[in-house]
């Protein structure tokens, strides 16, 4: 799709489809002998929770199924009791210690305990360099874990952090049982024995993993479907056909799909995300080094063009890491970089570029990423900033992340995380998980190393993510475009409980139920 195409529907689509997406229907009594068959755009390589490819946020639904957390993360991200009914900091937080729920059993028949939860985070650091960036981002703060009894474990700490509630509610707080860890078992030799809600029957690696009622779930069953199943998926047309014959009762759709599912009489659900599309930075790399090239490229994209013809009404453009629903979002920050041309131009020309620059962008192959970069590429051309796509398959986005950092910029979606801190720390921090060199400005890392020896609920905390939030804007550290909600299609009724879960990129599927009369 070029310019001119998203001039033309920019109008007709936002008048067309944001006023028609449809809202989860009233609750009904559940079909609990059914099975919920879900359709993704993203599997799973393996069901280790260490695994790199787990590490991505939008690899979890099968994962938090499987394996019940230390803290479970409400809808909002505010971490509350899971397989830990409390922790407490020390004073100097310096040490976090949790209390476990008593009599909780895993799949196996094995129970829960103090000496499991050891052996689960010390087998996860000791993997070293193989465990994926977000999960070591998890347990790097770790030091040592002591059993203090039978249900207590003590967490002590590196250095000061009061993030360790956030992280034990993601990948680094999955617990799986004494035989998964046997050995040396990793990735495709780990086997998936959790607590959580649901347990496995069968596996295939990148093509579906089929799952049953854990009817022993400590939580309890209530409405809870007989079985879940996970199928990935990657063509989106394949994922509508499933839903509309039947295949599948909920698949994922690609925004651009709304009107035709709708036509097709199905509901669309619209969940809107802590997560944006955003533009990695490369800032090792001239010309986007310079902080007025930056500024340009953000004052050359017209985000509401891209928003109202890219999204279907599913997004919102955004310069921020943070829905609008956030603590963290600041209206104030969405004035800065105005639509302009021509003061993209002129930042170019006073940064010694009037003739503008030459970039290279990783592009991931998929549709939707195609057509964004596409569009984002003739945007850009407007304005002297000329983008080569170098297009590579979506599991090779690391490239841009490892050395030797192939490109300039990385188009991706970023699903958010439960914690703020987090997610600065991973896309904008010295050494971030998705910054291949350098900060943006050094007041990054500094206001970042505050907030982390605060706890959640310290005021001071917010205010100062607060002002991470505008230096990072203020100094273009990363790109953002809009932001990115998770699309849902299924047959009107038949799926409820499907809430928008904003700690991850992924909705969380433990709780969602078939409606009754529905299959």
């Amino acid at each position: 799709m070029d310019f001119e195409e998203i001039e033309m529907f920019r109008w007709v689509l936002a008048a067309a489809c944001a006023a028609s997406l449809s809202v989860p229907a009233v609750a009904r009594e559940a079909n609990s002998a059914a099975t919920l068959i879900y359709y993704d755009a993203v599997g799973n390589e393996t069901l280790d929770p260490a695994e790199p490819q787990s590490g991505s946020s939008f690899s979890q639904e099968a994962l938090l199924a499987l394996f019940d957390t230390l803290v479970r993360l409400g809808d909002d991200g505010t971490p509350g009791p899971g397989l830990a009914e409390s922790w407490t900091a020390a004073p100097d937080l310096m040490a976090f210690t949790f209390q476990l729920r008593p009599n909780v059993v895993l799949h196996d028949g094995s129970k829960l305990d103090a000496a499991l939860v050891k052996a689960n985070i010390e087998r996860h650091i000791g993997l070293g360099r193989r465990i994926s960036g977000t999960m070591a981002e998890s347990l790097r703060q770790i030091a040592a874990v002591e059993v203090l009894g039978p249900l207590q474990v003590k967490f002590a700490l590196k250095a000061p952090s009061g993030q360790i509630p956030y992280f034990m509610g993601g990948i680094g707080g999955m617990i799986a049982s004494a035989a998964s860890l046997a050995g040396d078992a990793f990735g495709s030799s780990f086997k998936a024995v959790g607590a959580g809600p649901y347990r496995l029957k069968n596996f295939e690696s990148n093509v579906k993993t089929v799952m049953v009622r854990n009817d022993a779930y400590w939580g309890g069953t209530a409405g809870r479907p007989a079985g879940f199943e996970h199928h990935y998926v990657p063509d989106g047309r394949a994922r509508l056909n499933a839903v509309r014959s039947g295949q599948a009762n909920v698949v994922l759709i690609d925004p651009r799909q709304i009107p035709e599912a709708k036509s097709a009489g199905l509901a669309v659900q619209v969940n809107e995300k802590n997560g944006v599309w955003d533009v990695y930075i490369n800032l090792s790399h001239a010309p986007l080094k310079d902080l007025k090239v930056r500024q340009a490229w953000m004052h050359a994209v017209d985000r509401v063009a891209l928003a109202e013809a890219l999204s279907f009404g599913s997004g919102k453009p955004t310069v921020q890491f943070f829905a609008q629903s956030s603590p963290l979002f600041d209206p104030e920050l969405e004035k800065i970089y105005p639509y302009d041309p021509k003061r993209a131009k002129a930042l170019l020309a006073e940064a010694g570029y009037k003739d503008g620059i030459d970039i290279t962008q990783i592009l991931l192959n998929t549709t939707e990423y195609k057509q964004l970069g596409e569009a984002l590429q003739a945007m850009l051309a407007e304005s002297g900033i000329r983008v080569k796509l170098d297009v590579v398959d979506a599991s090779q986005f690391n490239v841009f992340t490892r050395p030797p950092h192939r490109g300039d910029i990385l188009m991706a979606r970023w699903g958010g995380r439960a914690d703020p801190l987090q997610t600065f720390q991973e896309l904008i921090a010295t050494g971030a998980t998705y910054n291949p060199s350098g900060v943006a400005h050094p007041e990054i890392d500094t206001l970042l190393a505050q907030a982390k020896a605060l706890l959640p609920e310290d005021a001071e905390r917010l205010k100062i993510l607060r002002r991470v939030a505008r230096v990072a804007v203020e100094n273009a550290a990363n790109m953002p475009l809009m932001t990115r909600s998770n699309v849902y299609a299924y047959k009107p009724g038949c799926i409820q409980g499907l809430t928008p879960f904003l700690a991850i990129g992924d909705d969380r599927f433990n709780d969602v139920q078939v409606a009754a009369n529905c299959k």
